[in-house]
């Protein structure tokens, strides 16, 4: 059995690596942005398109962050749980 002090350290970490997982989608989406925006330059893509498909990404993004914080608070209340 794990002690209250022991539980509150494992939940800081599971907060911890919720964040990076946060900063890692950021970064994805960031990426993909940069592509949308280098082909919008050449010419691939139209700023319609390139506008659109940001959407797309930051509709991506929420869907992954929203499942993240899910995933992070279901392992908290585990974690906690006696």
């Amino acid at each position: 059995p794990l002690t209250e002090e022991r539980r509150r350290l494992l939940v800081k970490q599971v907060h911890a690596r919720v964040e990076e997982a946060r900063v890692s989608a950021r970064n994805i989406r960031r990426d993909a942005n940069d592509l949308l925006k280098d082909a919008e330059k050449d010419k691939a893509i139209s700023e319609d398109d390139m506008h659109g498909a940001r959407e797309d990404v930051q509709k991506l993004l929420d869907a992954t962050i929203k499942h993240i914080d899910a995933i992070g608070a279901a392992k908290e209340v585990e974690i906690m749980e006696v």
